[in-house]
């Protein structure tokens, strides 16, 4: 790995660790909630939200074993 990538890695570790740990569950989220809609756009149309976790989800439980409860809830 370059030094360049360390170094923006280390920054951003030493960033995180700065915050309480309320303002690290508010990042992980909006992390997240980000990373949901740049694929929601990445479908062409692009998906309805509530699809698009779906997907997620369905992609999460391949190769699984399957479980009921994950069926009725992912479908």
């Amino acid at each position: 790995m370059s030094d360049a990538a360390e170094r923006l890695r280390a920054r951003d570790r030493a960033e995180v660790a700065r915050l309480a740990p309320a303002e690290r569950v508010a990042l992980a989220l909006a992390l997240g909630e980000r990373d949901l809609e740049i694929f929601r756009l990445a479908h062409d149309p692009p998906l309805e939200p509530d699809e698009a976790v779906r997907r997620l989800q369905r992609r999460r439980q391949a190769g699984r074993r399957p479980s009921r409860c994950a069926e009725r809830i992912v479908g």
